[in-house]
């Protein structure tokens, strides 16, 4: 698509003359680290002319994200500094939740944090014990059920943190919620109250691991300060001779309590889904916060591009505003999608349009998700289909999500049947080693925070938070829909995205239908639902000329556009009829003359 450029120095690049000459054939382009903004499509409004994402000012990965080296993070020229204060004018003060288990390293994450943006840090047992000494009516009531060794009431505990949320340093400085909320009764009461947080920090460490650290831990009496018998043994004799250990800290007693915590933390985390970091645990401490610290910086930089682009367009509202009215901000259908190849802006409109209504799906909890995209370039049954647009799209959706830190797992279905029937789909072939080669971002996205791997339950990982499946389809004599139930069954809750996936059944190799389970098969492929459509209208039979367009972005409901011809070649696209779900042939054909839909229905 793009001429190479040189590279920069100091710039590694890998070269392999084989693969760059497949994906030269195929059309997309390797290394486009700078590409300059894309200008705006001469058919849209002067509104739409930013090259900025409404919904995310980014499609590549922040620079303050950290990088993976092997098993451990790093920054590039590392360099050992104290923690600065970090100062963020014309921003919101960060809003943090942490959790993890008992031995994980929270509370030293917590202070590290605090040390260096300067949160209010709240911790339920301290609200309890400040509260009780204080001799407030919260206190008074949580005194009632401590004196009796029983559990104080979510409702309470809540009362206690929101009451702390609102006193005026939090307001100002920001907070840090520390091991709170523990239910999904207290994480409801907030979600009631609208208090979320910017994200939402968990730190993981293995159960092995944690029960070693809780039952070699030791305190001394005089000073409070925690001890480990291996790995942060006492300076001296002296304190080593006066070293006790806590009641709670028996292996029995902590396997308890990494039962329970475990079952707090699955009621809570499909709230914050959304919001959800997963952090390694088991690495040194400062390896652990400069993870978390790429994070908040990057939370940091995002506020300021959102406030950049409320001055920009001169708006004064609030960022939450600007974030929500970006959802119906829509730019129309570009023309002359005839011309092949696309140009690149016209396949950016595209990539950022699926973008957004994924995105929109995705932030209100749907978790199999489908993307249909028929344009010719990814129409694989014209001869102008090009895997490389099918590439960039995937790509510009995977390092969205990564952008988020999130960890997402590229699928693309692998040979499939046995001897001479083996084979993977013709869209398909070269298609995995094209990716190895590609550019995926300037910070080391590929192997870390992006991965690829093939369809079925045994490519789902633990690390893997969301899934994205390049043109799964079936073949003749091969279905693909097993291994991809086996797959979904095993990501759980977690997001599978489907684009443009051919799931209908296919003869076998004897000619006979499949039969075997083809009910199942075909509901199972029809319980994705669709967050983004898009296919252009011919006459029966014909590619030429366009007679108009239907297209779904989530949460809107179907739009049905017809081309008209204006002066001096120019076209444009008209909005004639919406459709709560997918309108049929006979829809579409009346809407077209103009008939009423009620005569239509009758």
């Amino acid at each position: 698509r793009s001429p190479r450029k040189p590279p920069r120095k100091g710039e590694r690049r890998r070269e392999q003359s084989d693969a760059m000459a497949t994906a030269t054939a195929t059309g997309i382009a390797i290394n486009h680290r700078r590409r300059p903004a894309a200008p705006a499509l001469a058919t849209l409004p002067p509104s739409s002319s930013s090259a900025l994402s409404p919904i995310r000012p980014s499609l590549r990965l922040s620079h303050s994200l950290c990088f993976l080296s092997g098993n451990r993070y790093s920054k590039r020229n590392p360099k050992t500094r104290g923690l600065g204060v970090v100062v963020c004018a014309a921003t919101e003060p960060l809003k943090v939740m942490i959790s993890g288990a008992p031995a994980s390293g929270k509370g030293t994450q917590c202070q590290m944090i605090v040390e260096k943006y300067g949160l209010v840090h709240i911790s339920t047992g301290d609200l309890l014990r400040a509260e009780v000494s204080s001799g407030t009516e919260i206190g008074k009531k949580a005194k009632e059920y401590m004196d009796t060794g029983m559990l104080v009431p979510d409702e309470i505990v809540t009362d206690m943190v929101v009451s702390r949320l609102s006193q005026k340093d939090v307001r100002e400085k920001g907070w840090l919620l520390d091991g709170y909320p523990r239910s999904s009764s207290q994480a409801g009461s907030l979600e009631r109250m609208k208090i979320r947080p910017d994200i939402f920090i968990v730190l993981e460490v293995p159960d092995e691991i944690l029960i070693d650290r809780c039952v070699g831990r030791r305190m001394d009496p005089v000073s409070g300060k925690i001890y480990h018998l291996k790995n942060f043994p006492p300076e001296t004799e002296e304190i080593s001779a006066r070293l006790i250990t806590r009641t709670d800290d028996t292996q029995e007693k902590v396997r308890s309590r990494l039962e329970t915590y475990k079952q707090n933390s699955d009621a809570i985390l499909p709230t914050y889904f959304d919001l959800l970091q997963k952090v390694d645990g088991n690495r040194p401490r400062e390896i652990v916060f400069q993870e978390i610290d790429a994070l908040l910086q990057k939370i940091r930089t995002d506020a300021v591009k959102f406030k950049t682009l409320e001055v920009t367009n001169g708006n004064s509202n609030s960022n939450l505003k600007l974030a929500a009215s970006s959802r119906d901000n829509w730019r129309g259908i570009p023309t002359r999608l005839n011309n092949i190849p696309h140009s690149k802006e016209i396949r950016k409109y595209f990539y950022d349009d699926v973008l957004q209504a994924t995105q929109n799906a995705i932030e209100d909890k749907i978790r199999r998700l489908k993307v249909e995209i028929n344009i010719p370039e990814l129409n694989p049954e014209t001869d102008v289909y090009r895997i490389g647009t099918l590439l960039e799209l995937v790509r510009t959706l995977a390092l969205s999500f990564a952008d988020d830190g999130k960890r997402v797992k590229v699928c693309v279905q692998g040979s499939m049947g046995e001897g001479a029937l083996s084979g993977m789909p013709l869209q398909l072939a070269g298609s995995r080693k094209i990716m190895e080669f590609m550019d995926w971002g300037e910070y080391g996205a590929l192997g870390t925070f992006i991965n690829i791997g093939s369809i079925g339950a045994r490519e789902v990982e633990e690390q893997d938070d969301l899934f994205i499946l390049m043109a799964p389809q079936n073949a003749v004599g091969n279905c693909i829909i097993d291994d991809m139930k086996a797959m979904t069954d095993a990501a759980g809750d977690r997001p599978v995205i489907l684009v443009n996936p051919r799931l209908k059944d296919m003869p076998a190799s004897s000619g006979i239908m499949q039969t075997m389970g083809r009910e199942k098969r075909l509901e199972y492929a029809a319980s994705f639902e669709n967050c983004y459509f898009f296919r252009l209208l011919y006459y029966a039979g014909t590619q030429y000329p366009i007679m108009g367009a239907l297209r779904m972005s989530y949460p809107h409901g179907y739009e049905l556009y017809k081309r008209i011809d204006e002066s001096y070649g120019k076209e444009k696209y008209k909005l004639i009829a919406t459709f709560p779900k997918r309108p049929t042939g006979e829809e579409i054909n009346a809407a077209f003359e103009g008939k009423p839909r009620q005569a239509i229905e009758s």
